[in-house]
């Protein structure tokens, strides 16, 4: 069953997973379900203050009880037909309810337990104890109170109207029924509970109302439970008082976050907390580092913001009540940092201006353990290769040992690899020509002109080295006058699928004597040879199917359809094979042709499959060059470590919490969300690696072993650059002065732009004196000013932060510079000399017109900034 805020209670089919019915009565928000455990009961509890109780035989609602005052938000019960139950609601109050031995269910007994300073979230009964949970971080234990066999305490007052109203009897026992001098069911005397910690369970059960001095009920409806205020001398009780007031233990917990405020820099975090704490972490700290103690978070945002504009790398969530960040592919890697502008716990030297990638440092270190891990296993793993490099080198992929290749084969079966077509013309230069349907001579160019050609375009079984049959041949081929001991043996295993079909498929025998051309030409196409070729595909395809990765024999194939024009014409459905058996045994000597999974152990993988390959290639040119072939001199077989994670020096250390713990999640949108693949903490990760090849993105990986990041491309902004009021050069010659660069690019970057184009070369100085003059030197930066929207802009400030502190608008960013006289620039005195002949030129012939303002350069320039 299941319920919310449409207020109807959906009863479900767990085998089918249809709805079987629903249930109308509520009135808002259903917050909890309970089932019975033969399915005949189904209680609900309600923001509509109601706990409703339903028969699903019936399908209606059976009773209704209304002893909560606030919307009821949790239940719980252990009782196989619910007779027993505590709810917990809005206001804190916890109800215990015993329903057991009474013929109607609202004449049971429900107690006050406990009272929370806040709504109860949840309630669960363990023991002889209640624990309850809250909106505060703790978690409250309270002493249950045992309600077996238990009546209720009523004063005298309450006794004499109780014994007056005889309608009522059958439903609330009277008070000699329950004598306190009887024994209870554990030996003991009957439990009393006191009248002022009991609840009414609903509008209709009966309740004990306190009587007038003079012995008459006050006026009111019982059904009700509306009295007139006692009189003096009646006695006060306040009903649903609880009856335990403090709980028993407290777990306590942390307060709780309840709202968080990301800065400009995107590595700090304001965070608020339910006692009103201002905290500030860091991110890739992943700790608190300041506390502004209970002030606005606001006000704190205002004091501790910076110009900095940094993408957005991550995002933050505060939901669960702790700092949470969530790393994703598509932008974790877009936001870098200057190395000058970060905090480091040791003194380390950076070259200059250089950037860090947010996404790949705290990556780096949030898996170091695991990183450690792998290191050792891949150690471990090239001892082991390094042992047996003598085994790998008689396991080279498409020359498997177990197969000799034939000098003479017996049908059309034609060998691939590199070198199939030199090593069949070495063995068969000599060989006599073979039976009709044979394609050998297009890969041996010494029967190339034998007679037996003409007929190899007719024989059907010419393409068909993926049935399997062709590799069989091999055991009964002869050639010339003996035949190799190995293929005498018959100990090819390729051979037992094919006994039965031999002599339908070998003309004339195959180990009698050798055929001659022309003699059987057309038992090639005999039905039984058909048949053989029925009834071999299926194993050869699954035997293909599993040494793919080892032996690839489809390779074989592709030898050939490349060997013969016509026979490819007789398939073409061999043809369609070829691009994919062709990239299988072209690539078999990379890493790239082995099928890996996209995980962190395909990562693994691959570099091992990247070893094998390496070893490979280092044993054949050692084979080669002592077989005396023009190969270079091997050097000593070595396997260097492929896994190369990020150095300190492009990632500094960080020291996270090693309690800090890791979820890695996948999307699923049929499901509504995200589902949890793996769960640990930072100290445990090195012991989970298995774990972890499973779970985690071959993404991950490759930035973790290989250091390689997704690529991206670079997100550019536009600008102009302008000299101020004209008085130095333009930087453009041909007046093209809209540049494009890095958003990361420092404003002193740009002036060093700007005085490599308008300062000229400095002449040649004796080589003693160009280390002087290059430290006396003045930078860019300390001579010129860069300015924009009439701000100076510090050197250090990049595009990003130009585009959004500064500018503030859309469009191309317009810059403009001037010398601020710390150095004569000489472009700039030439300038500045002509500019001032031209002005008094222009004051004499103008004494009468105004002088031009100042408010009359943005036009100009912004004309001048126009895009191009």
């Amino acid at each position: 069953a299941s319920g919310g805020p449409e207020s109807t209670v959906r009863v479900w089919d767990a085998r089918s997973g249809k709805r079987i019915t629903k249930l109308v009565g509520h009135t808002d928000n259903i917050r909890d379900v309970l089932i019975s455990e033969d399915g005949s009961r189904i209680m609900t509890a309600s923001s509509d203050r109601t706990v409703k109780i339903w028969s699903t035989g019936a399908g209606r609602c059976m009773y209704t009880l209304t002893m909560h005052d606030a919307s009821v938000w949790s239940l719980f019960s252990e009782h196989p037909d619910l007779s027993v139950f505590y709810s917990g609601d809005k206001s804190g109050m916890i109800a215990k309810t015993d329903t057991r031995d009474v013929n109607e269910l609202d004449e049971g007994l429900s107690v006050a337990v406990a009272q929370e300073h806040d709504g109860v979230q949840k309630v669960v009964a363990a023991g002889d104890c209640i624990w309850a949970a809250t909106s505060r971080p703790s978690i409250n234990r309270w002493r249950d109170v045992n309600t077996e066999d238990a009546e209720i305490e009523v004063p005298e007052s309450y006794k004499m109207k109780r014994a007056s109203v005889a309608t009522t009897q059958s439903r609330y026992p009277s008070p000699p029924s329950r004598h306190e001098s009887q024994p209870a069911a554990n030996g003991s005397l009957k439990r009393k509970i006191p009248l002022q910690h009991n609840l009414r369970l609903s509008n209709a059960a009966y309740f004990p109302t306190p009587a007038s001095a003079d012995g008459e009920p006050r006026r009111g409806s019982l059904a009700e439970g509306k009295v007139e205020p006692s009189s003096p001398t009646s006695p006060e009780i306040q009903i649903g008082q609880p009856v335990r007031a403090l709980p028993d233990y407290a777990i306590e917990g942390q307060n709780g976050l309840i709202k968080h405020i990301v800065l400009n820099d995107r590595i700090r975090v304001l965070t608020l907390d339910t006692a009103g704490e201002v905290l500030m972490w860091d991110l890739l700290k992943c700790v608190p580092i300041k506390s502004f103690g209970k002030r606005d978070i606001e006000d704190v945002q205002l004091e501790v913001s910076t110009t900095a504009t940094v993408a957005s790398w991550c995002t933050v969530d505060t939901r669960i009540g702790s700092v949470t960040v969530i790393l994703e592919e598509n932008t974790c890697f877009d936001a870098e940092m200057y190395a000058d502008e970060l905090d480091f716990d040791e003194d380390i030297e950076f070259r200059d201006d250089q950037r860090i990638n947010l996404g790949k440092w705290v990556l780096r270190y949030l898996f170091s353990n695991l990183i450690t891990e792998e290191i050792k296993r891949d150690e471990a793993h090239r001892k082991q290769l390094m042992s047996s490099k003598e085994q790998q080198r008689l396991q080279r992929e498409n020359a498997p040992t177990s197969i000799q290749l034939p000098q003479a084969p017996t049908d059309g079966w034609q060998p691939s690899g590199p070198s199939s077509a030199t090593t069949l013309k070495a063995g068969n230069g000599t060989a006599k020509p073979q039976t009709p349907g044979f394609n050998i001579g297009m890969a041996t160019p010494a029967i190339n002109n034998s007679p037996a050609q003409p007929a190899a375009t007719s024989n059907p079984r010419s393409s068909t080295a993926d049935d399997g049959g062709p590799l069989e041949k091999r055991t009964s081929r002869q050639s010339g006058s003996h035949s190799r001991p190995s293929i005498d043996r018959n100990s090819d295993y390729f051979s037992s699928s094919r006994a039965t079909n031999s002599e339908a498929t070998t003309p004339g025998g195959t180990s009698k004597q050798p055929s001659t051309p022309g003699e059987n030409g057309d038992e090639a196409t005999t039905p039984s040879g058909d048949a053989a070729q029925k009834d071999t595909p299926s194993k050869a395809g699954l035997f293909g199917k599993k040494f793919r990765m080892g032996m690839s024999f489809s390779g074989m194939k592709t030898m050939a359809k490349t060997s013969t024009n016509d026979s490819s014409k007789d398939k073409p459905t061999v043809v369609e094979e070829k691009d994919e058996s062709q990239s299988d045994s072209q690539s078999s000597k990379t890493s790239n042709s082995r099928e890996v999974q996209e995980n962190l152990q395909g990562t693994v993988q691959k570099i091992r499959f990247g070893y094998e390959d390496s070893l490979q290639a280092q044993i054949q040119n050692q084979q080669a060059y002592e077989n005396g072939l023009p190969v270079a001199a091997p050097t000593t077989i070595d396997l260097p470590s492929a896994i190369t994670p990020s150095l300190p020096a492009e990632t500094p250390v960080l020291k996270p919490p090693p309690n800090t713990t890791i979820l890695i999640q996948e999307d699923r949108p049929e499901a509504g969300g995200v589902a949890d693949l793996f769960e640990g903490t930072i100290s445990s990760l090195g012991e989970q690696c298995d774990q972890l090849e499973r779970s985690a993105p071959m993404w991950l990986a490759e930035v973790l072993l290989r250091n390689q990041v997704p690529f991206k491309d670079i997100v550019k902004i536009s600008f102009v650059l302008e000299p101020w009021q004209g008085t130095l050069p333009v930087v453009a010659t041909d007046g093209n002065n809209r540049l494009n660069a890095n958003r990361m690019l420092r404003a002193k970057k740009i002036l060093a732009y700007v005085a490599e184009r308008i300062e000229p070369a400095p002449p040649a100085a004796p080589s003693g004196e160009e280390a002087a003059d290059a430290e006396a030197a003045l930078k860019p930066e300390e001579y010129l000013e860069l300015w924009c929207q009439n701000q100076i802009i510090p050197p250090t400030m990049t595009l990003a932060s130009i585009r959004s502190q500064i500018w503030r608008g859309g469009g191309d960013i317009l810059l403009y510079y001037k010398a601020n006289g710390k150095k004569d620039i000489m472009g700039a005195a030439r300038k500045q000399k002509s500019q001032q002949q031209e002005t008094q030129r222009q004051e004499s012939q103008q004494q009468q017109e105004p002088e031009p303002q100042a408010t009359d350069l943005p036009d100009a320039a912004n004309a001048a900034a126009s895009p191009q």
